[in-house]
């Protein structure tokens, strides 16, 4: 009996000691200290950093990285400023890389940039009025001079059509095949792009031709919802904070921008339209369309859409607001919903 009780014990000690060993973290040995205490900040702020050593070792340089990009280094352990200026807004990585006592280290921290101004707010008022087919689940919704080009979505129904924007009649109409859902749409280089929402395809049409040329992957986005272009580059979002920007040649995702406020985030950004320079987005399920910088992410305006949708005939199938279309005119842009029966000609102003 003593002999297995002292085993039992031996035993129980080495699972003890086994259950508390493992080696310290980085983490477990430095802390990020930032002077403010504050957690988000504005690209016209700047903030004081500095690291802790937890077990008090001596810190013989440390070099500061956000997302990877390094913008202060120091040698021993000064205060240091870090300044945001130029930063694309949303949560960043503070990485401070420490050498101490001859041993390198990393630890990370994790900040948000928001917009620095609040956001401008409109207004809008009707001016014209035009058909549009109710049973079309509008996705995308684009001009090329006074032709309007749309995609519609739902599966066994979704479809990429070319119209009369005057009368509602479509000139062309290509079915997608019933496995798609179809969503955003812009053109570019005499090239249609029509996305699909959870398939993780796009599609490429001849503009002159109306023909299915080609296919395209996504890349990390994480579905297809919008789509527009700057007449260079082509911008996608996917139902989240982000729009990523897609090299027009190539259809890869060279980067994104996160869409926020001066306050917080904007998530489910749907269809986009690039209006004098802006990114125009609706925001789903928000009677509202959020006016973005292209560079930075940052909402400079917001546009009330509030009532249009009581202006259109009530139905089982009636759906948000989605579709903004440009042709040129000054304050002025088309809007439509899902399965709404009319096409709008509005105004912008500011509230």
């Amino acid at each position: 009996m003593k002999v297995y009780n002292l085993v039992t014990l031996t035993l129980l000690v080495l699972l003890i000691a086994g259950c508390g060993s493992g080696s310290e973290s980085d983490a477990d040995l430095f802390s990020i200290q930032i002077k403010s205490g504050k957690k988000s900040f504005n690209p016209t702020e700047n903030f004081v950093v500095s690291v802790k050593s937890k077990k008090n070792t001596e810190i013989e340089s440390v070099t500061y990285l956000l997302d990877g990009t390094e913008i202060a280094s120091n040698s021993g352990n000064k205060e240091t400023i870090v300044q945001l200026e130029d930063q694309k807004l949303g949560v960043r990585s503070l990485t401070a890389a420490i050498t101490s006592e001859g041993t390198s280290y990393s630890i990370t921290k994790n900040i948000t940039i928001v917009a620095a101004e609040t956001p401008k707010l409109y207004t809008y008022s009707i001016l014209e009025t035009y058909p549009h087919d109710i049973e079309a689940y509008t996705q995308g919704l684009e001009f090329v001079n006074d032709t309007l080009y749309e995609s519609t979505g739902q599966y066994r129904s979704s479809s990429l059509r070319k119209t009369n924007y005057k009368t509602g009649a479509v000139f062309e109409k290509i079915a997608l095949e019933d496995q798609f859902f179809g969503e955003g749409l812009t053109v570019l280089n005499n090239k249609i792009f029509q996305l699909t929402w959870r398939e993780n395809t796009g599609f490429i049409y001849d503009l002159n031709s109306f023909k299915k040329t080609g296919t395209f992957a996504y890349g990390k986005s994480k579905e297809g919802w919008g789509l527009c272009n700057d007449g260079k580059a082509i911008y996608k979002s996917d139902g989240t904070e982000k729009i990523w920007t897609l090299n027009a040649e190539t259809l890869t995702e060279e980067g994104f921008i996160e869409i926020y406020t001066n306050t917080s985030k904007i998530p489910n950004v749907n269809e986009l339209e690039w209006v004098d320079g802006k990114i125009y987005a609706n925001v789903y399920q928000r009677d509202a369309i959020a006016i973005v910088n292209p560079a930075s992410g940052a909402v400079e305006g917001v546009i009330d859409m509030k009532g249009l949708q009581k202006k259109v005939a009530q139905h089982d199938k009636l759906d948000v607001l989605n579709g903004i279309a440009y042709k040129g005119e000054p304050n002025i842009i088309y809007v439509t919903g899902k399965n709404w029966d009319k096409l709008f000609k509005i105004e912008i102003k500011e509230k």
